[in-house]
């Protein structure tokens, strides 16, 4: 394990607020249905299109696609490729946050994935682009939802995938693990890694493989109660050496940035938005455009800010911060 900074928490801290996370997301009814919270799920939706396709060197930043998904409109001035880009995200994500209703905290017992999931994702992610323009050479038999009929270079950092004839069987094999769920010692985060490490591996199609692979991910997660992991692009550097750590047996890296995406999650757009004002909730969960996470953490240690300390964080309710806030307005 590389050395970390002062003050840096451990893998092992990030997983366990993680899981305090899920358990504060619990305690307001847990992941809330696409239809239930569409405000919170459309952050989340203009979060992840965004990112997970300038990951792979889309061009529009977030107010493009806000407006692009919003209301159709393709503001700016960039290809059409890549408004397509974007909308065909969009939709296989729409799809798979509809997914949400099936919801389990257990691993077992229920297909997660299948088959024909895999295809759809593929097919609403990469069919808009691909009828506007389709890859060079695209093999009649490569469309939207079908494997690849060709073999691939190495990766950079020397992996190559393998041969496209082995591709059916490996996808068989990685959909029956992946329902497997993780092992009895194994946390979630783990085992979603290895899961989203070995199916970039695989590479079973044409093009779209990263898209598709954090799409399938954030399926499982889904499923079995938490909000999708949205990887920043700012962060692609640091995924794709995960990836790579992964590749070589070492999935915790990659397991830690699932972790603090998915808290990220819950603090950002469930908490704050499923909450009543009343409610005990962490303090990031309640920062604002005035007052940030770490204003409001000095403000519970000081005694300014009516706060709660549970294990190693505060908690405090909306009504506790908007009562200090005009404390505060009223002493300036």
């Amino acid at each position: 394990m590389s050395p970390r900074g002062r003050g840096r928490p451990s893998r092992a801290d990030v997983l366990r607020a993680l899981d305090q996370a899920v358990e504060d997301l619990q305690s307001v009814g847990g992941l809330p249905l696409p239809l239930e919270a569409e405000s919170i799920w459309e952050g989340i939706w203009h979060e992840e299109a965004h990112h997970s396709t300038a990951i792979e060197g889309n061009t529009l930043v977030l107010r493009e696609v806000e407006r692009l998904l919003a209301e159709g409109k393709a503001v700016g001035s960039k290809e059409l490729a890549e408004y397509l880009e974007v909308e065909g995200y969009a939709k296989a994500a729409q799809w798979v946050y509809a997914q949400a209703v099936e919801q389990s905290r257990e691993w077992s017992g229920a297909e997660r994935i299948n088959l024909t999931e895999l295809r759809q994702i593929h097919r609403l992610v990469v069919e808009p682009a691909w009828l506007h323009s389709p890859p060079d050479g695209l093999h009649e038999r490569e469309g939207p939802g079908s494997f690849r009929q060709h073999d691939i270079r190495p990766f950079t950092g020397g992996m190559t995938p393998p041969a496209f004839p082995e591709v059916p069987a490996l996808v068989t094999d990685w959909l029956r693990d992946a329902n497997r769920g993780p092992t009895s010692d194994q946390h979630p985060m783990v085992f979603v890694a290895s899961v989203h490490a070995r199916f970039e591996r695989i590479h079973p199609f044409r093009d779209g493989n990263g898209r598709v692979g954090r799409l399938a991910t954030n399926l499982l997660l889904v499923r079995h109660g938490y909000p999708p992991a949205v990887i920043h692009k700012r962060y692609r550097t640091r995924y794709l050496n995960a990836l790579r750590r992964a590749d070589r047996g070492d999935p915790e890296p990659l397991a830690e940035m699932f972790a603090r995406s998915v808290t990220d999650g819950i603090h950002r757009f469930l908490l704050p938005g499923l909450a009543g004002p009343h409610r005990l909730v962490p303090l990031r969960s309640l920062a604002d455009g005035e007052l940030s996470g770490n204003a409001l953490a000095v403000a519970a240690k000081r005694g300014r800010l009516r706060a709660v300390r549970r294990t190693d964080q505060w908690y405090s309710s909306r009504q506790w911060v908007e009562e200090y806030k005009q404390r505060r307005y009223q002493r300036g």
